[in-house]
């Protein structure tokens, strides 16, 4: 058993969290287990976002951009599970500051469970974007 998740047990055997709480807490962990474990079907649960860009810069010569970005969802989930200990207070002003700037985004609407469906929606996204006039290419994907 993963240790958060008998954290999270323990926790509730002491009467620390109710049940609900519990409920709460180990969705929020997600089906992905540490072990590396499959999901239904047994393709395995994506772990990273990674975007990649390789790019020639113009009157450089051979000069050649490269990015390379390895985002881990773990750490979207962590953020997640985060914004439901900001206060409510705190929350409504981050989402009023949002909204100043033109971010039509409200962090009371992220939930774990929402984030789970993004994230189980993500194992098949494969984004290639080629541009040949500029030698740009773009991929975003899950691994």
């Amino acid at each position: 058993m993963p240790e958060n998740r008998k954290q999270i047990l323990e926790m509730l055997a002491e009467g620390k969290i109710t049940a609900d709480e519990a409920d709460k807490l180990i969705a929020a962990l997600g089906p992905e287990t540490a072990d590396g474990a499959t999901a239904a079907g047994g393709k395995a649960w994506p772990r990273y976002l990674r975007v990649l860009v390789e790019a020639e810069e113009p009157g450089e010569g051979d000069s050649l951009t490269k990015v390379n970005i390895r985002v881990p969802l773990q750490l979207l989930r962590a953020g997640v599970r985060l914004t439901s200990l900001i206060p409510p207070v705190a929350r409504e002003h981050v989402n009023a500051a949002l909204r100043e700037q033109g971010i039509g985004f409200d962090l009371n609407q992220l939930k774990p469970e929402n984030l789970e469906e993004l994230v189980d929606q993500l194992k098949d996204l494969t984004i290639d974007v080629d541009q040949p006039k500029t030698k740009t290419k773009v991929r975003v994907f899950c691994e």
